[in-house]
């Protein structure tokens, strides 16, 4: 288990590094969001290469990783073709002044990359696990995993509808899956890694990689996701009602259903 980690670790601290260097280059710190799912897609394929045995269990968990990496990856790709550095990052830029390249390697790159390597420990565990048939677990799982996608899936391509329309321009998206949760993609992406979970359940010391999903969802509760974004909206009349009648993070039904719709 310590060479597959040691060897994940190269490779992911490589691929940050090599990642870092192009946004210097750009000066665009963004390129670390297109290339988040990316990341997991590499590890996953890692794991596969150094499974001692035909595993479909892992097999399984590589597909789904790599299906919502690259989609992902795909999704923010497009989303910021042509746009300025994203505003979180262009502020630490500001607020960081000549120290910014090098605290940009640390507290960009180099913490991305830790975390992106520790919630990836469920593929490196599954690698290393002799496979042995499916069980309700994988099935629960998957179905978990599933609704976790088709929220982050879904909730993107509405949300990417809605400011496409010159008429939305300034407005607050509330309808579809944003009527039910202010952010149904941080859900999704927290969920996957729930799904993720209970199928390395199957495996001796699976309950170890509790830590995974729960980081992330700690990360999108509390540091990078959720806070940093609603920030951008402080001051905004519109969010604040949308904020007081709808949920955060797990989808519920508004507290007022005559608020305004936007589509």
């Amino acid at each position: 288990m310590f060479d597959i980690i040691l060897g994940s670790a190269s490779l992911v601290l490589g691929y940050f590094t090599l990642l870092y260097i192009i946004a210097l280059i750009k000066k665009d710190n963004s390129i670390v969001d297109i290339a988040w799912g990316m990341g997991f897609v590499l590890v996953g394929l890692y794991s596969l290469w150094l499974s001692p045995e035909m595993n479909w269990r892992l097999i399984l968990v590589v597909g789904l990783i790599s299906m919502w990496g690259l989609r992902l990856s795909t999704y923010i790709l497009l989303r910021n073709k042509g746009k300025k550095e994203d505003f979180r990052y262009a502020k630490w830029r500001q607020d960081w002044g000549k120290y910014w390249v090098i605290r940009s390697f640390i507290q960009v790159f180099l913490i991305q990359a830790f975390f992106l390597l520790t919630i990836a420990y469920p593929i490196l565990m599954l690698s290393q696990s002799t496979f042995v048939r499916f069980s309700c677990l994988d099935y629960l799982g998957l179905t978990i995993w599933l609704i976790g996608f088709y929220f982050q899936a879904v909730g993107d391509s509405q949300k990417s509808t809605f400011k496409n329309n010159p008429a939305n321009k300034g407005k607050i998206m509330q309808s579809g899956l944003w009527k039910y949760t202010r952010h149904p993609n941080y859900f999704g992406e927290s969920t996957m890694w729930w799904g993720i979970f209970i199928i390395t359940l199957n495996i001796e010391h699976g309950l170890y990689a509790i830590f995974s999903p729960m980081i992330i969802t700690f990360l999108l509760l509390f540091v990078s996701g959720i806070p940093l974004l609603e920030k951008k909206y402080d001051g905004n009349p519109e969010f604040q009602d949308y904020k007081e009648s709808t949920i955060a993070f797990i989808p519920w039904f508004p507290k007022q259903n005559n608020r305004a719709q936007y589509h």
